[in-house]
């Protein structure tokens, strides 16, 4: 009987030492729990709450009588989203958007980082550095507005150029053939350095000593890129790999949104801007709900397949 007593005793002992070092820990870091309170808001706030709104997908959301009192309406906003004549069209812009982005963007920050990286001037590395993520700070109000400058065919200076040298100007603001790789440079001139700052700091962070080694075992500057340098940002490459997916079909409504126009609207149309027309122009809110975490649900699933498959290839992952 006396042992019986004496585990729950012991267990019971245990767990308050547990919990009297937790409360230590706590006490003595208090300040640093702290400075937590403004993210923890931060994500309460506009991340966590606003989730709420996702009933109104299921809904026939009316905003004088609420959440509680609008009718359930089940999948239907869903069933007429996929029926819609323009679904497959904005599905296609979106989706040629979202690869190039993928396939362009993405890689060109590695790329600069690893360049800059092997430049040993260090005012000049800080130049470039400097140049290169300031647009980052720009606007895309102003970064559209810079463009829109440039290429206009009412006194642009891209189109000035271009009529000096005999030839036809070109409409890049209208026409629909430009119009994607418009968003794609400017995407690339505004972000990239930006990107290439995370990259940049996990390359500092490679031991000097391997390169010295690699130099006397005689590898040349592409054996050190291959074996040492990119081996060292592998990891960070695969969790922004694996986080540049959960956001694939976010395309970035403000851009898209200030290029549009009547002329290119049939290719530069997507589900941001379709979101925008029906939610806020058309009061469409359930509607716009259904479309929004339709877009949403498909980053869940690229994030997780790509998690699972950045582990299974022996990559940590995100989580």
């Amino acid at each position: 009987m006396q042992q019986q007593y004496e585990v729950p005793l012991k267990m019971k002992q245990t767990s308050r030492w547990k919990l009297s070092l937790v409360i230590q820990d706590i006490k003595r870091d208090r300040w640093l729990y702290l400075l937590l309170i403004p993210g923890i808001l931060y994500f309460l706030l506009f991340k966590y709450v606003p989730m709420w709104g996702l009933v109104m997908a299921f809904q026939d959301y009316k905003p004088h009588l609420g959440f509680i009192d609008s009718p359930w309406v089940g999948m239907k906003h869903f069933a007429r989203f996929f029926t819609e004549p323009q679904f497959w069209n904005l599905f296609r812009n979106t989706l040629l958007l979202a690869v190039y982005n993928l396939v362009f963007f993405f890689p060109l920050p590695i790329i600069l980082a690893l360049m800059l990286n092997e430049v040993r001037k260090e005012m000049f590395k800080r130049f470039v550095q400097t140049f290169l993520y300031l647009p980052h700070f720009v606007s895309w109000v102003v970064a559209v507005g810079i463009f829109y400058v440039l290429l206009t065919t009412e006194g642009g200076i891209v189109n000035e150029i271009i009529a000096k040298m005999g030839m036809e100007r070109v409409p890049f603001l209208l026409s629909e053939d430009w119009f994607r790789t418009m968003i794609l440079s400017q995407s690339i001139w505004k972000e990239a350095g930006w990107g290439m700052i995370i990259f940049l700091a996990a390359l500092s962070g490679v031991d000097v000593q391997q390169y010295e080694a690699a130099r006397m075992d005689g590898a040349g500057r592409w054996r050190q890129l291959w074996h040492i340098t990119l081996p060292a940002i592998r990891s960070t490459i695969v969790i922004l790999f694996i986080l540049r997916l959960g956001s694939f079909l976010d395309t970035g409504f403000e851009h898209i949104f200030l290029m549009l126009n009547s002329m290119n609207r049939e290719v530069g149309e997507v589900f941001d801007t379709y979101v925008y027309v029906k939610g806020l122009t058309q009061a469409q809110y359930s509607y716009s709900a259904a479309v929004g975490l339709f877009k949403s649900l498909v980053g869940l699933v690229l994030v997780l397949g790509a998690n699972w498959l950045a582990k299974k290839t022996g990559e940590e992952g995100v989580y």
